[in-house]
């Protein structure tokens, strides 16, 4: 059985931390708050994973309160959650994912985006869609106070 799952992260901007986006450093950006590397569209791919899995969720695999985490690699957490769908059976079909904040812009680093995630979760490219949106100055997003990510994946019988 095919199943979808559903991922969502929010984290405010923190002076002086670097971005981290995707997988993606992204230099002159300001960072994310965070026990890891604070990547929410990497945690929302992963929370959207466990979901459909059935697994859990990013807090029960990789706690805030585990200091093996602080600093983490969201790659690694995703690929962990990967992991765990390929366990009972599940690959992935499609991931597409919306990033919602004023800055960065998104679309100029696109292609770039889908590979490195693409990379991660060793799928072809044509299984991942990214893109941005505004939210025309509504939310902590609109006034600049950090970014959320929302993802929706597919996960089919191996």
């Amino acid at each position: 059985m095919s199943r979808v799952g559903f991922g969502f992260d929010a984290h405010p901007f923190a002076e002086g931390r670097p971005l981290r986006l995707g997988g993606l450093e992204w230099p002159g950006e300001e960072g994310l708050s965070g026990h890891s590397d604070g990547d929410v569209l990497l945690h929302a791919a992963a929370d959207a994973i466990l979901g459909a899995s059935g697994s859990g969720s990013l807090g029960e695999h990789f706690s805030d309160r585990d200091p093996a985490n602080l600093g983490r690699d969201s790659a690694e957490m995703l690929a962990g959650a990967l992991a765990l769908a390929r366990e009972k059976g599940l690959v992935l079909g499609n991931l597409d994912a919306t990033v919602v904040g004023e800055t960065p812009k998104i679309a100029p680093r696109r292609d770039a985006l889908e590979a490195r995630i693409a990379e991660i979760l060793r799928v072809g490219r044509e299984r991942i869609s990214i893109r941005g949106t505004s939210t025309n100055g509504l939310g902590f997003p609109g006034r600049g106070e950090g970014l959320a990510a929302m993802v929706v994946v597919l996960l089919e019988p191996a």
